[in-house]
């Protein structure tokens, strides 16, 4: 099993961990099928009134799909496979409050699940990036979360910069994609905290409140998610050379933080 589940009865909170701490806790097809089966299940536990989502180790949150994964795609140009869509728990019909706990880094990939929690509550040492640009890939749907929940100058600066910055937890916590700061040591706890908080409130007066606040954007996000196959079929540089520039990078080069 790559993602681990574990339950604070008592207190009506479960911690669900990325558990591939060798792979940067990157996401491969196992575990979007066990991330999409945790959500669901979720939704008919009672015992089970708010959710923290945090990754394995220190080092990442979550990168994104693994690398390594192969995605078979059809042949039609007007259809995209991504396994990443349903690794969310709105996209999965769960209004169950989660609170991200990010520890390390959090990049790529990781904002399809950064984009469907209430809030993220992160360590002072993690920083977050959008790689995809300069892999010659097109930031669709990361840009796209990340536009509901950051200033617009700011998600387009991730989003465009690459490889060549890194937001630091503090910045982060400046333009709000952030609403709490934790030491690393600190950090499950800081979540558990709320996740406890919220749990003992009544869960349908919650789930109804959650429900509301997503309901306020969901219009929008739905259209534009919608253009994003498109446009990573007009953009995306092929496989082979999306792998090319890849290694290259892995050699070397350096990072701005700020």
């Amino acid at each position: 099993m790559t993602v681990r589940v574990e339950r604070e009865k008592e207190a009506g909170v479960a911690v669900v961990t990325l558990d591939r701490e060798h792979r940067h806790n990157a996401v491969d097809l196992d575990t979007a099928a066990e991330l999409m089966a945790v959500w669901r299940e979720f939704r008919s536990d009672e015992e089970v009134r708010a959710v923290v989502l945090t990754g394995a180790g220190t080092a990442a949150f979550c990168t994104g799909i693994d690398r390594s994964a192969r995605v078979p795609q059809p042949a039609s140009p007007y259809s995209v496979d991504d396994p990443l869509l349903t690794i969310g728990p709105k996209s999965c019909d769960l209004w169950k409050p989660v609170i991200a706990a990010v520890n390390g880094m959090a990049c790529g990939g990781a904002f399809y699940l950064l984009g469907e929690a209430e809030f993220i509550v992160s360590s002072t040492e993690a920083t977050y990036f959008d790689p995809h640009t300069s892999y010659g890939m097109v930031s669709a749907y990361e840009a796209v979360y990340m536009a509901q929940r950051m200033p617009f100058g700011e998600v387009a600066r991730m989003s465009l910069m690459g490889t060549a910055e890194r937001l630091s937890a503090r910045r982060a916590h400046e333009i709000g994609l952030v609403s709490e700061l934790a030491e690393p040591g600190e950090l499950l706890e800081a979540a558990l905290r709320s996740a406890r908080t919220l749990a003992g409130f009544p869960t349908e007066a919650v789930q109804g409140t959650v429900r509301a606040l997503w309901s306020a954007k969901r219009a929008a996000l739905a259209q534009a998610l919608d253009q994003a196959p498109a446009l990573i079929a007009l953009g995306n540089l092929p496989p082979e050379r999306q792998a090319e520039l890849f290694g290259s990078r892995r050699a070397g080069a350096g990072f701005r933080l700020r």
